[in-house]
């Protein structure tokens, strides 16, 4: 017979269906998985709308068998078939979708999904075959027709026979090449974990033989030394689960079904710390199923990790991370979400951005904050975990983006309270806050107890005031980002802006400061660039010295950006003040040194001091065995 030519334009488009829409190649089973349960639609819509009898919905079902000597895949439905006519149109026209037509001209009916759109999925098939050929039966027809296929050169349509209405494709698998193994998909335990991957959910029975090892009962008269003979039968086995556990009605669900569908999927061994399953109907309608893990996985703070959720369309893998539904301070949560009423593109594997992905995404962000914040209002110790497992998350988006996401996050934080000794949240601060105090305190470092041991915390602690600590190297980054919470401005009690004393004393402590100016300002020669200013402060309680410093950037953060790598020129540095305290005894013998006129003696007693302030901050010091020479020489 003559071979018909594809009425696309060249084989040109065919070659682009063929190698360039698709990323793998294993997405050809997923595709004509696709197109079998669609087939079943149609007939079992048509069962329901003309009150067909004789046909049950358990009747249905898609065989897929591999022969590996032959190098076929055949996959079986029994839907609705094609007409001769319906082949020609269906599979002589590329990109013709006669899924999509029937979805058009039944769009009031809401009972039966219709999974394909584009009608270029059937041709994945030659992105593995040498030769497709398509048997097919109209429901209700007594004709079969065959058509048939090596690519772009063209197809053929010939009568042909086949018992029952349905549908049989025929794939001729490729011979293997240095870059391709095509051999993997004759491989039944390779076909049934695409089937699991891609179309766990469709809703019809997707079966395989399975080889059943079984042991034939021993003749009366044989002896205990005779083995018993053993056989191994072919036996049909459903591959895929069919429905959905997040199609199952909430109330319904177990908490042990969650659990175990969480661990098998995401291969963890803890319980969920939180699960979110909600369905949403409007402008665009979908079920998502999430979890909000206990702990990090080992890769989480890693460039390897891929954040995402599963997306699902009518119960078909699209993708198996998509990016866009999750914002990146939201990147731990695990699930999917289920939609038809997205924009795919043609070839199915990723989205087209559009409104209603951003609207699902919008929607999902907010589910998840709301879900924290009642996890953080009814279950503390297990936020208190969850955040020690994804609290630099949270916290890194307040920093990022300029800090247009701190509305969502701020509420999600807990740090450090010096008053309360333990983990509380900015509004709990502000909620115990002396009345006309207008700034949250907060101090940042390696450890609580290194903290609570700087002097600066010392004077402001006896004030009465409470302090956060910032223990996470990001804490600090993102509350400067914040820049203030509800009216209160943050106020690093390290800084040199922190201000707690009386008029009286400021003008004290400043008389003082020029009084000893060109004393402060030979120890300042003598540390060198290390620091920008030495001076006198009323800030500390009992402690000699502390550094402190002038600007945006502190220690701490200096410590943090100078840890990542980067250029030695383009280290960061602080503007660091060792600032003596005005009311100690040592103020009066460095003043008293200096009256001497011993430049070198108040030399050595300022780089002593640095160190010692050093030390106190969690600095290490550049040159110990200088200062072990003072401290022996001063001896």
């Amino acid at each position: 017979m003559k071979k018909k030519q594809f009425k696309a334009e060249s084989k040109k488009l065919l070659d682009m269906m063929i190698n360039s829409i698709y990323t793998h190649k294993e997405i050809f089973l997923r595709e004509l998985i696709s197109n079998a349960s669609d087939a079943i639609d149609k007939l079992y819509y048509k069962q329901l709308a003309e009150n067909i009898t004789g046909l049950s919905r358990s009747d249905y079902a898609i065989w897929i068998a591999a022969d590996k000597d032959a190098r076929t895949i055949t996959i079986t439905d029994n839907g609705i078939g094609m007409t001769q006519e319906e082949l020609e149109n269906n599979l002589g026209t590329i990109a013709r979708s006669g899924s999509l037509d029937f979805k058009q001209n039944n769009e009031s009916k809401e009972d039966i999904d219709i999974i394909g759109q584009f009608g270029v999925g059937f041709y994945s098939a030659f992105m593995v075959s040498e030769r497709v050929t398509v048997k097919t039966k109209a429901y209700g027809s007594d004709d079969a027709f065959c058509w048939e296929s090596e690519g772009a050169d063209g197809y053929t349509v010939t009568p042909c026979e086949k018992a029952d209405y349905g549908t049989e494709i025929t794939l001729y698998i490729k011979e293997n090449t240095e870059e391709e193994d095509y051999d993997q998909y004759l491989d039944e335990y390779r076909i049934k974990s695409l089937i699991k991957k891609y179309s766990d959910y469709i809703t019809y029975p997707i079966k395989m033989n399975e080889k059943i090892r079984k042991e034939l009962p021993k003749a009366e008269d044989a002896g205990e030394d005779v083995e018993a003979e053993v056989v191994y039968e072919d036996q049909e086995v459903t591959v895929n689960s069919m429905i959905p556990l997040w199609k199952k009605n909430k109330k319904d669900i177990t908490k042990e079904e969650y659990t175990r569908y969480y661990q098998d999927k995401f291969v963890d061994f803890n319980e969920p710390a939180r699960v979110i399953h909600n369905t949403a109907e409007g402008v665009v309608s979908y079920t998502a199923m999430m979890f909000i893990p206990k702990k990090a996985p080992f890769d989480y703070y890693t460039k390897e990790y891929e954040k995402g959720l599963a997306l699902y369309s009518n119960g078909v893998l699209i993708m198996e991370k998509c990016p866009d539904l999750l914002p990146d301070y939201f990147s731990f949560v695990k699930g999917l979400v289920d939609s038809s009423d997205l924009s795919l593109n043609i070839s199915r594997e990723m989205l087209q951005h559009d409104r209603q992905l951003k609207l699902i995404a919008k929607n999902i962000e907010r589910n998840i904050k709301n879900e924290l914040t009642k996890m953080l209002e009814d279950d503390r110790e297990g936020y208190k975990e969850f955040f020690k497992a994804f609290g630099s998350q949270l916290l890194y988006g307040v920093y990022s983006d300029y800090g247009m996401h701190k509305d969502v996050l701020q509420d999600l934080l807990l740090f450090y309270s010096s008053s309360e000794k333990d983990m509380v949240t900015l509004k709990e601060y502000v909620s115990r806050m002396k009345e006309g105090q207008d700034k949250i305190f907060y101090a940042s470092g390696e450890t609580v107890e290194k903290m609570d041991m700087l002097p600066q915390v010392d004077m402001v602690r006896d004030k009465g005031y409470e302090i956060l600590y910032m223990t996470e190297n990001l804490g600090e980054f993102a509350l400067m980002m914040m820049a203030q919470y509800d009216g209160k401005t943050f106020v690093n009690v390290c800084a040199d802006d922190l201000d707690l004393t009386s008029e009286e004393e400021k003008e004290a402590l400043k008389e003082r400061n020029e009084k000893s100016k060109d004393m402060l300002q030979k120890m300042k020669d003598a540390i060198g660039d290390g620091v920008s200013a030495v001076r006198f402060t009323g800030r500390l309680k009992n402690h000699p010295v502390c550094l402190t410093t002038e600007g945006a950037l502190s220690i701490e953060m200096e410590k943090t950006l100078n840890s990542m790598p980067m250029p030695s020129d383009e280290k960061v540095k602080a503007e660091v003040v060792l600032e003596i305290n005005a009311n100690h005894p040592i103020a009066a013998k460095l003043e008293e040194v200096a009256e001497s006129g011993d430049e070198q003696k108040l030399a050595d007693y300022a780089k002593l001091l640095y160190a010692q302030a050093q030390l106190i901050a969690g600095l290490s010091v550049e040159n110990p065995t200088e200062l072990s020479n003072l401290i022996c020489g001063l001896m």
